[in-house]
């Protein structure tokens, strides 16, 4: 039987099989690597804010302690963000510029909270406590970043699932003692720390034989 396609069609087939396959592996390798970026999840961008607002002045040249604006960090599962009371407070005496705090004033007007934009908002179906953080001695600036030096805040880790394993499964070098996870002139220290004080080195607990640490289990940030 005389042969259909000739060696020369034969060959080209199976290159093109062959870059083909490439070309999805090189793709799917692409998307893998993508998704994990900081890009993917706008890690370094701002979020436009009803003011003008640059923690870089207010945490670090005025040094503003991050409970004056976030009051329920130590106490709440969220942090909260300042209330129009807050800013007009201070800057209705010391540098009030009308049209820049317009928004707050018709916040302030309406009984209604200012609209912030968060940098770090996890989904719906992620719980993070923000008060069970600190009180283990995690600082702010491990999520959040250096947000004293950001003139416009933006996000400075990925949040993702990643992120966050990587220190449930070895939080220490992530730990303060509990006076300095406010603090911005912190010295880390080697990382070898008695979790005890923090209620970490919890009891493990078995499933189906294989051992599950809390820090770890689903359940802890998927409810």
């Amino acid at each position: 039987m005389a042969q259909i396609f000739t060696p020369r069609a034969d060959a080209r087939l199976r290159l093109a099989l062959i870059v083909g396959a490439g070309l999805v592996i090189l793709i799917g390798a692409s998307a893998f690597a993508w998704v994990r970026s900081g890009t993917a999840w706008a890690v370094g961008e701002p979020a436009p804010q009803p003011i003008p607002f640059s923690h870089a002045v207010h945490a670090g040249g005025l040094g503003l302690d991050c409970r004056f604006c976030h009051a329920g960090v130590e106490r709440m599962a969220g942090a909260g963000m300042p209330s129009a009371e807050t800013c007009l407070g201070c800057h209705d005496r010391v540098w009030n510029v009308t049209a820049q705090f317009a928004p707050l004033r018709a916040a302030l007007a309406r009984g209604a909270p200012v609209q912030w934009s968060s940098v770090s908002r996890l989904p719906d179906h992620a719980r993070f406590d923000h008060s069970a953080h600190t009180q283990a001695g995690v600082a702010c600036s491990t999520c959040h970043g250096e947000v004293q030096e950001m003139p416009r805040t933006v996000k400075a880790e990925t949040l993702n699932m990643g992120f966050c394993l990587d220190c449930h499964r070895d939080p220490a070098p992530n730990q303060r003692p509990a006076a300095a996870v406010m603090a911005r002139d912190y010295v880390p220290t080697d990382g070898t720390r008695d979790l005890r004080p923090y209620g970490l080195q919890v009891q493990r607990y078995e499933h189906f034989g294989v051992e599950v640490s809390p820090m770890t289990r689903c359940s802890t940030c998927h409810q």
